[in-house]
């Protein structure tokens, strides 16, 4: 489990195949091998590392091909996130590190526009959270399509929203608790519909 507050950013050092090596400082801390740490918000596992400069995590096809991860070269910076310890301040709100789709930079920060797939729109709220690239952010605006998200300078600065610009692909992960309360709804929503052709209404 993350928050969706940026720890560090890191930089890809290389990528051989599924192997991905990622230079770091402070996201080594504590974290051993079969350690999860959060790349671009998308949760991967650290299978070997230096302990204090650089770390690997094997990231199959899967991965690369529903995430921005597989456009990565070296020398790209990434934004890292240890998991929440039981008992810390949940600064962001809960991030799974699982992405949900790829969307698109419209607009770059700080008067942030992404484009995500319209079928995910609906688990968006206004004032609600999504997660961008692993960093727990505001939504507001919303279109059909896009939201908008007002990012203050510290955020630009600390986190890869400073260099993405129009058209870079980003990591979404929708919110948690609105995608468990689509998955309960559902069911219902068929059945009030068959009930109002029922009944003609």
């Amino acid at each position: 489990m993350f928050t969706g507050i940026v720890e560090e950013l890191g930089t890809i050092a290389q990528r051989d195949g599924s192997r991905l090596r990622v230079n770091a400082s402070l996201a080594l801390k504590g974290s051993d091998l079969g350690a999860s740490i959060a790349v671009n918000g998308c949760c991967l596992t650290v299978v070997a590392t230096d302990g204090s400069s650089w770390w690997d995590a094997d990231v199959s096809e899967e991965t690369y091909l529903r995430t921005n991860l597989g456009a990565l070269h070296a020398g790209d910076v990434v934004n890292l996130e240890r998991p929440m310890a039981l008992g810390d301040r949940l600064g962001g709100h809960m991030v799974l590190g699982h992405v949900d789709a790829v969307g698109n930079v419209v607009s770059p920060a700080p008067d942030l526009v992404i484009r995500i797939p319209r079928d995910l729109m609906h688990l968006i709220v206004e004032k609600g959270s999504v997660t961008v690239d692993g960093i727990s952010l505001t939504a507001f605006d919303l279109t059909t399509d896009t939201f908008r998200v007002a990012v203050i300078p510290h955020t630009c600065a600390v986190t890869t929203l400073g260099v993405r610009k129009s058209g870079d692909a980003v990591n979404i992960e929708m919110d948690v608790l609105a995608k468990h309360v689509a998955k309960l709804v559902e069911p219902h929503k068929s059945k009030r519909s068959w009930w109002r052709s029922l009944v003609g209404k």
